[in-house]
């Protein structure tokens, strides 16, 4: 098993950056496909937990855009993972899991401070 795993969509632009970099600084990761398999619970869960749902929901994507104002304006933690479950595309990617961390979005920085 890789040391990592990199939850996305494999077409996101910004994926493709996280991909391009983890594989120039030859880290073995295994891809979880949000469209192939949906959201992992448990990992939502933890990635809230960690973050807070208003950071692991992408609140500058299409999806976001497209959900009707009175969800967004009512949205707690708990219909947050609702909306994500229903629709993965709402979160933030890439989600990196490595042990008990989780890392959203690509930054180098922050990945060089994750993976050494």
């Amino acid at each position: 098993m890789a040391p990592i795993k990199i939850y996305g969509i494999k077409n996101c632009d910004t994926m493709k950056k996280a991909f391009a970099w983890l594989d120039a600084h030859k880290i073995a990761y295994d891809f979880h496909d949000y469209k192939k398999a949906g959201a992992d619970l448990d990992v939502l869960k933890t990635a809230i937990a960690q973050h807070g749902w208003d950071s692991v929901i992408n609140r500058k994507g299409t999806s976001w855009r497209a959900l009707p104002d009175d969800v967004k304006d009512g949205m707690t933690e708990k219909s947050a993972i609702k909306a994500a479950m229903d629709n993965p595309s709402l979160i933030k990617r890439p989600l990196i899991v490595k042990g008990k961390t989780i890392q959203l979005g690509f930054s180098p920085d922050d990945y060089q401070k994750l993976l050494k």
